[in-house]
């Protein structure tokens, strides 16, 4: 692991390494149930729940299940949802939400395709007008941290008040989770790999 690394052969670090190593043997109960439900559903624990929260107060783990929990209460689709926490990983570069995102996606069996073609959503007629127009706004929040008030009233055409607050709490979640796996070199766990192995 990095932090091992710049000990022993400092100048030498493994870009893929985690800046912290994970913690193999949580200290409380809670956490090690967790572990093992993880272990359980997925054969291994999240790189995240490792690495940072089992260093941290269970109350940070919960809080982070509560965000998960919370878009379920959403009025906006399920797809239009994860179309944008995908777009805000796309573009911040985690690639950890990235894959976790896609598996959620395959595990609700929505089209895969058309977050394929994410990149090109502004052209691509798989996208409706109203999704091109939040898709937008989300797009320049993330990259510019502000909202743009010709974006916003473009988009405000197409959703509800309830909506577009739903809108941007997803950005601002998103980056919760983001900032959390760049900060600590946290890249992906091929959870789309390991499902595809359990099936096979």
């Amino acid at each position: 692991m990095i932090a091992q690394s710049l000990h022993t052969n400092p100048g030498k670090v493994d870009p893929a390494d985690t800046f912290l190593p994970p913690v193999e043997k949580p200290k409380t109960l809670l956490m090690k149930l967790v572990y093992y439900f993880m272990r359980k559903q997925f054969g291994k624990v999240m790189s995240p729940l490792a690495v940072h929260s089992a260093r941290l107060p269970n109350a940070v783990g919960l809080m982070k299940t509560k965000v998960g929990r919370l878009d379920k209460k959403l009025s906006l689709p399920t797809e239009t949802a994860t179309l944008i926490r995908h777009q805000v990983a796309r573009i911040n570069v985690c690639l950890f939400c990235m894959d976790a995102n896609r598996y959620h996606m395959i595990q609700k069996s929505l089209n895969t395709t058309k977050f394929d073609a994410l990149e090109q959503y502004s052209t691509s007629p798989l996208f409706t007008d109203a999704e091109r127009a939040m898709l937008n706004y989300v797009t320049e929040l993330t990259k510019n941290k502000r909202g743009d008030p010709e974006l916003f009233a473009h988009m405000a055409r197409y959703y509800s008040e309830r909506e577009i607050c739903e809108i941007v709490w997803l950005v601002a979640s998103e980056h919760l989770y983001n900032m959390t796996n760049i900060g600590l070199n946290i890249r992906s766990d091929m959870l789309c790999d390991t499902k595809n192995r359990r099936r096979a």
